[in-house]
């Protein structure tokens, strides 16, 4: 006489954590083991920020000493508009918001390259305000073209 099988009797493999979605395996990254990790608009925000600040303290000794945050959004409204960043002059300090300065500016064309430029921007006038110079004044060859 045949035995049925029944469900205690299945071996099943013990199942890991994560995405491992109908025993596949994990996942792995979309652009494979090759390519470069994809990059989002957090790591090009910060990234540019850091960059630009670095140039601009190659150029200002004033800067030496000053620090340059991201924030998401800033804490209060005051006034009609959203503040893009915020200049702690006694601190040495500025904090840039993420969110106004990408969601609300408008760009003409919406690329990578025009994002990275409203992005300094940003930063020059940001500076610009720090050391109370005029934001085209703190770095006249950046945007020469060649």
């Amino acid at each position: 006489m045949a035995r049925s099988r029944s469900v205690s009797s299945r071996v099943r493999a013990p199942r890991a954590r994560g995405r491992d979605r109908h025993g596949r395996g994990l996942r792995s990254s979309v652009t494979g083991p090759h390519l470069p990790m994809l990059r989002g608009r957090i790591d090009l925000f910060e990234s540019t920020v850091a960059d630009t600040a670095e140039y601009l303290r190659g150029l200002w000794p004033e800067l030496s000493s000053a620090t340059f945050e991201v924030a998401g959004l800033p804490r209060a409204v005051s006034g009609p508009g959203i503040d893009r960043w915020l200049v702690i002059p006694e601190e040495s300090r500025i904090i840039l918001f993420r969110l106004p300065i990408e969601r609300l500016s408008k760009l003409h064309i919406n690329d990578e390259a025009h994002m990275r430029m409203m992005i300094e921007g940003c930063v020059l006038r940001a500076v610009g305000e720090l050391l109370g110079r005029d934001p085209w004044d703190l770095a006249p060859d950046r945007f020469r073209h060649h």
